[in-house]
């Protein structure tokens, strides 16, 4: 496995978040960030390249299209020796990313709110967050992907004592989790339109 040169993190829970980062910097991982993210790891010291300035595209629609771009899905799922996958992304000046740090829209937290209406709770489902990670654990052969803060420190103790890299088993390890935690939040999507009717709905 090839030495982690950059990271992507966009996350809604920021427990930990500056600490990793910085840590991520100084084994020479290039960040890349949005939104309030990229703000508090700033706020925090942490150089930052936001996505907008990576892709050369802005965010847009209320921030309801950010991450949904090829040099962003493509930098994540190529295959890092197809020679065909090589080509592609230098012809369209795609770089990797090699380490995807995210955790989604508090759809549950917010539906759970009295008064909640169904307006804010579909403003609340995440689309590009979830696109992000299954990219990423789909190629768990190459992607490091992280949802849950609790293993920042096994990442960075794998990638110190390997150079940069984090290992196979763990790449697939927290692919696994990847696949958990969406299966769930589609659910809770579910459950909740389950409750609804078309004339609450509006429609």
């Amino acid at each position: 496995m090839s030495k982690v040169e950059r990271a992507l993190i966009s996350v809604t829970d920021k427990a930990g978040i500056v600490e990793f980062a910085k840590k991520l910097q100084e084994l020479g991982v290039e960040i890349l960030s949005t939104g309030g993210t990229a703000r508090v790891l700033k706020e925090g010291g942490v150089s930052v390249k936001e996505v907008s300035e990576h892709t050369g595209f802005p965010e847009m629609l209320d921030g309801r299209v950010k991450t949904l771009h090829p040099k962003i899905h493509g930098g994540i799922l190529y295959i890092r020796e197809n020679q065909e996958h090589l080509r592609q992304v230098k012809e369209n000046g795609i770089t990797p990313i090699d380490l995807l740090v995210v955790n989604l829209y508090a759809f549950e937290k917010t539906v759970a709110r009295e008064g909640c209406t169904l307006d804010e709770a579909i403003e609340n489902i995440d689309i590009g967050g979830p696109t992000l990670l299954r990219s990423s654990a789909k190629n768990f052969k190459y992607v490091t992907v992280v949802v849950d803060p609790a293993d920042y420190g096994r990442v960075l103790q794998e990638m110190g004592e390997r150079g940069g890299s984090t290992s196979l088993a763990t790449r697939f390890y927290l692919a696994r989790k990847v696949f958990d935690l969406t299966n769930r939040y589609d659910a809770a999507i579910y459950r909740y339109l389950e409750g609804q009717t078309v004339e609450e709905t509006g429609v």
